[in-house]
């Protein structure tokens, strides 16, 4: 017992671990307290050691805490340059004028066991004549750390003052991108509490500005620090447009979406542009995604049905007359001449990614049209054609075990780009196994796309499975393409359960929406999906791991098959919450980022295409009916060990 005191006392008296310094912000702590003064309420606090330090130890002997009420304030934790620094980051604002004690217990804090004498200082935050120390804005989070969000359009926010103030009115600005705003001020429980109030409803996810400071025709004898906060709110509660019954939204949603489909195609092709501003550049992909909608256009009686058969005739005959390369066209085609636009500096030749999209809608036709008809017989036939002189296997680049997205005549494979897996591109081996000519062998499925089985994810995102893929899914997308006629509801291989990755890929998506860590203005249950779109910078492939604020309204109204309720949530708000800024001649718009104040004005085929087919599905399943019907996809499925 002598022997063990012994230790303890002399490990006690030589710490191996010695404090180097605290910083708070770029203040220098002294171990004089008084010395700590004038911290401003958003600083970090930064503490280097000699040593390493256990992190999990060392999270359990730091706290900090306001000297005088006691309360403790929460913190994020950072260990950096080798778990020598340690980083504090309150969570949200300190009190202004108020003192916190930062402690750090004694105990063996360091690796292997080395001990920590340990430290205490208090500090001072920054204090005024009279100034804000605490608000409570009605409805707001702070959120990600970054800004307030969600504030009541009914606004109101409560201030604490340091002293007791005779506040007037004219000390106060709510303005709304500079222009002010009426307001009301209100007593609160004593003189130094008061609350303020628009006289008006506030727009929702709008960003305001509240500024209280002293001005020279002011009331008020005593100077105020200024103080401005900056809030954005919620969603309003005062719906843009009239109320529509859910089946009445629906097919709204499906009509002005299809227009785009309809209206805006290409006058001498009948081929879909490429986006509203393409002009004669029509695109492979977006056209599968086109002929595929006139089927719901007649079936919803937007159009008759002699006029989406003339339609497609005219689209086949442009594309039996298109340059081709191999039988695969081009991801760009020139909507007058069918000569091919490039899409890259190499990518001037067949994109068979995009010609899978394309064959995936025209057989989805095909099974559609009446065969004892005699027009729309000669219709099946053109398509047969078309579909039976795509050459499949060319692709696999001279027989290896995958298939390339590109093939040039000018610069043959040199973008060499394979198409594996996970992403969007599984129709592509689905129809290249199913081709009547030109078949690829089951072994370039298992090689080239699931990639021996590394395709597999198998980790768990917000409590759900993900089968399939990148961490968290990856843009929204890859849900979609491949499953608008390929139906998931029972499709399985050794890899998934496709309905399962799908649905549990779009519920990763609006639970990380709602976790909104990065803070970004809107998101939640209601404002949820990021994928492939336009945005404030230009164009990207949004996801959970790529995220800059921006929301396609396609990402959850494609989801609907697989997320009903929280996929018509999201179409509600987008329609009745932001219709004045977001609905238009074909439907919503591309995209937005209410954080940036940034609304597309664009319209992209292969984001409005699956608007319309993926709503239709969820309704009745119509383009999964008609595409999974024809006997060779379901032999190509065969061959590569679906069940369906």
């Amino acid at each position: 017992m002598l022997l063990l005191f012994s230790c303890q006392e002399e490990t006690a008296e030589q710490p191996n671990i010695q404090l180097i310094k605290v910083m708070v912000g770029q203040m220098l702590l002294d171990q004089d307290d008084s010395q700590n003064a004038g911290v401003d309420t958003d600083q970090s606090i930064s503490i280097f050691f000699s040593s390493a330090v256990d992190p999990e130890r060392m999270e359990e002997a730091i706290s900090l805490k306001e000297a005088l009420s006691g309360e403790i304030v929460k913190f994020n934790v950072n260990f950096l340059n080798g778990d020598k620094e340690v980083v504090l980051r309150p969570i949200g604002l300190l009190k202004e004028g108020a003192t916190y004690l930062l402690r750090i217990s004694a105990g063996a804090l360091g690796n292997q066991e080395a001990y920590f004498p340990g430290y205490e200082v208090k500090y001072t935050t920054r204090s005024s004549n009279v100034e804000v120390i605490g608000f409570a804005i009605d409805g707001a989070q702070w959120v990600g750390n970054r800004r307030w969000l969600n504030a009541s359009t009914d606004f109101s926010i409560g201030l604490t003052f340091s002293k007791a103030i005779a506040l007037t009115i004219d000390q106060i600005k709510i303005t709304q991108n500079g222009s002010p705003m009426q307001v009301r001020l209100e007593a609160g429980e004593d003189d130094r509490n008061w609350i303020i109030k628009s006289s008006e409803v506030l727009e929702g996810f709008k960003k305001y500005a509240l500024l209280i400071g002293f001005e020279e025709f002011s009331s008020v004898e005593q100077e105020i620090e200024d103080f401005t906060v900056e809030f954005f709110t919620g969603k309003s509660n005062i719906p843009q447009f009239p109320m529509l019954n859910t089946a009445a939204l629906l097919t709204l949603v499906q009509q002005q979406t299809f227009n785009y489909f309809w209206d805006f195609a290409h006058p001498d092709s009948g081929m879909i542009r490429e986006r509203n501003t393409s002009g004669d550049i029509v695109t492979t992909g977006g056209t599968g995604f086109g002929m595929m909608a006139i089927i719901v256009g007649i079936e919803r009686g937007f159009i008759k049905r002699n006029e989406g058969v003339e339609r497609w005739a005219k689209v086949v005959t442009f594309l039996a007359n298109a340059d081709r390369f191999h039988g695969a066209w081009s991801h760009w085609i020139n909507g007058n001449t069918g000569k091919v636009i490039p899409f890259s500096a190499k990518d001037d030749g067949g994109d068979i990614v995009e010609t899978a999209l394309l064959i995936q809608g025209l057989l989805t036709v095909k099974e559609y049209l009446d065969p004892s008809n005699t027009t729309e017989n000669e219709l099946i036939e053109s398509i047969n054609v078309l579909w039976e002189e795509v050459e499949w296997d060319w692709y696999t680049g001279g027989g290896q075990n995958k298939l390339f997205w590109h093939w040039s005549p000018n610069y043959e494979w040199d973008m060499n780009l394979p198409v594996s897996g996970y992403n969007e591109s599984l129709i592509v081996y689905v129809l290249a196994t199913a081709s009547p000519t030109y078949p690829i062998a089951t072994e370039v499925y298992h090689q080239g796309w699931a990639r021996g089985g590394a395709i597999v994810n198998g980790n768990s995102y917000f409590g759900r499975e993900l089968p399939l893929g990148p961490a968290m899914g990856g843009p929204l997308f890859y849900a979609h393409y491949s499953f608008l006629g390929l139906d998931p509801r029972s499709l399985e291989d050794q890899y998934a359960d496709y309905w399962e990755q799908n649905v549990n890929h779009s519920l990763i998506h609006q639970a990380y929406s709602e976790q909104n860590s990065l803070g970004y203005v809107g998101y939640g249950a209601e404002i949820w999906g990021l994928t492939a779109s336009d945005n404030h910078l230009g164009y990207g492939a949004h996801s959970p791991t790529n995220d800059i604020g921006v929301i396609a309204p396609t990402a959850a109204l494609s989801s609907m098959p697989y997320t009903p309720e929280a996929s018509m949530d999201a179409l509600e708000l987008y329609y009745y919450g932001l219709g004045d800024r977001l609905w238009g001649e074909y439907g919503f718009y591309d995209a937005f980022n209410l954080t940036e104040y940034w609304i597309s004005d664009s319209y992209l085929a292969i984001d409005q295409g699956p608007i319309v087919i993926m709503i239709e599905n969820h309704r009745t399943g119509l383009l999964w009916e008609h595409f999974m019907q024809n006997q060779q996809v379901q032999a190509g499925l065969d061959k590569l060990g679906f069940s369906y």
